[in-house]
């Protein structure tokens, strides 16, 4: 089924069908993380790969299968053979600022080290590892882009230093462990269409103990918003169209509206309470089975007396050192609050106690903005809330049995003696 191609300085060229359908719909733009695919021209090693925190024994065990590459999952890779993706992204000075930043800060790390650019999609991070003077980078994308990749690699004399593997890393065999291991893995409302599965099997199967991951941790935020100049760009405007009364048409314009969620731009005005942390990941000890499913309970109080909308959803995430590991230093970052569990998930952040701490790149409201903007989910009817009303329920997210890239979302809130559930799907 594949054909294969072998270059100089060890690309591999995977010749893979795409699906030719593609999920898009309702205009929302698209982002996720990238994948990889086939490993031909790399042996296997003969050692069993080892989690970064795992013990002897369970560095014994057998590895498991990798999962089968779906129909979804070719075509989410040929999505993002566009370029046009690539370029938004790029464009994103904040986000690419922000990884360049990283690199330079965790140069001590990576100079004469082995790294891996997991999804690295045009190849930019990769060379900014190899200008840092990684002695070796493996960037593995399975997405066709990886040709474009390889061009670029070999345009700017990087050949015998950046090895370009057209493949998913779940299928990929590499004969050394990583140093580092750097990706740009996350995708809206964070854990959206991201690659940080693969990023988890990345790190499992080649990371050294004690090694790098760029970035870090990261955190999802979730806050009720007000946002009537939407609700009446998209609803009120069918009460008086050129003074025809349209109104019949408001239950589908709801419906078409606000059905799914939404990526938009807020500012911090449209957000009503300190956010509250609905998941924190530490990327060197999270596992598969936690990106099933993320539950939190949360209870806010309003700050302003306004017409509640929805919630708005997004993410920050930081780069530390190894040494520096979250699982040591985030609790203090953030002023304590109610948790609903073990880990830091539940409490409302107001601000950081010390911002220097660790390079932090943010999609918050009251940051500069992203590509990722923030992801918004609307009430079909606004609800109004008093200053200082309670605003309570639960969320779950969860991976779409249908497709694990899509993500089914289940939210009960009440507010006034009311309750209501809104259902939806990320897709």
């Amino acid at each position: 089924m594949y054909g294969i191609t072998g270059y100089s300085n060890g690309y591999h060229q995977n010749q893979q069908q795409h699906s030719s359908e593609e999920k898009r719909g309702g205009g929302r733009r698209r982002r996720g993380g990238r994948r990889s695919r086939h490993p031909p021209g790399f042996r296997v090693s003969d050692h069993h790969h080892h989690h970064y925190n795992n013990d002897d024994d369970d560095d014994k065990q057998e590895q498991k299968a990798p999962p089968p590459c779906t129909d979804f999952d070719m075509a989410y890779f040929h999505s993002y053979a566009h370029v046009g993706i690539h370029e938004e992204m790029i464009k994103d000075r904040v986000r690419t600022d922000t990884y360049r930043a990283a690199i330079m800060e965790h140069q001590s790390f990576i100079e004469g080290k082995v790294v891996m650019d997991v999804g690295c999609g045009t190849g930019i991070l990769s060379i900014f590892c190899a200008q840092a003077g990684a002695k070796r980078v493996y960037a593995v994308d399975a997405s066709d882009i990886a040709l474009q990749a390889n061009e670029v690699v070999k345009a700017n004399n990087l050949a015998e230093k950046i090895i370009v593997l057209h493949g998913r890393v779940e299928d990929v065999e590499i004969d050394e462990e990583v140093d580092v291991i750097i990706s740009e893995w996350m995708g809206y409302m964070l854990l959206y269409e991201s690659m940080l599965g693969s990023v988890i099997t990345a790190r499992d199967r080649w990371l050294k103990h004690g090694g790098l991951i760029l970035p870090s941790n990261a955190t999802l935020y979730m806050a009720p918003i007000t946002h009537p100049d939407r609700y009446n760009d998209s609803i009120e405007f069918w009460r008086n169209v050129y003074g025809i009364d349209m109104s019949a048409m408001l239950q589908l314009a709801k419906q078409c509206a606000f059905e799914e969620p939404c990526v938009e731009t807020i500012t911090g005005e449209n957000v009503l309470t300190w956010p509250h942390v609905v998941k924190h990941v530490d990327c060197y000890t999270i596992q598969h089975d936690e990106l099933e499913s993320v539950s939190t309970r949360y209870k806010f109080q309003s700050m302003m007396r306004a017409p509640l909308h929805g919630f708005a959803f997004w993410f920050d995430v930081e780069f530390n050192g190894p040494t520096n590991s979250p699982t040591n230093n985030h609790i203090p970052s953030l002023l304590t609050g109610a948790s609903n569990n073990n880990h830091i998930d539940g409490i409302q952040k107001k601000k950081r106690a010390n911002p220097n701490e660790a390079l932090v790149l943010s999609t918050a409201p009251e940051d500069p903005p992203t590509h990722w903007q923030q992801t918004l989910i609307y009430f079909y009817d606004p609800i109004e809330v008093e200053q200082d009303q309670i605003i309570e329920g639960s969320l779950t997210l969860s991976q779409s049995k249908e497709n694990r890239r899509f993500m089914n979302i289940h939210l009960e809130y009440s507010s006034g003696g009311r309750s209501y559930v809104k259902e939806s799907v990320m897709r």
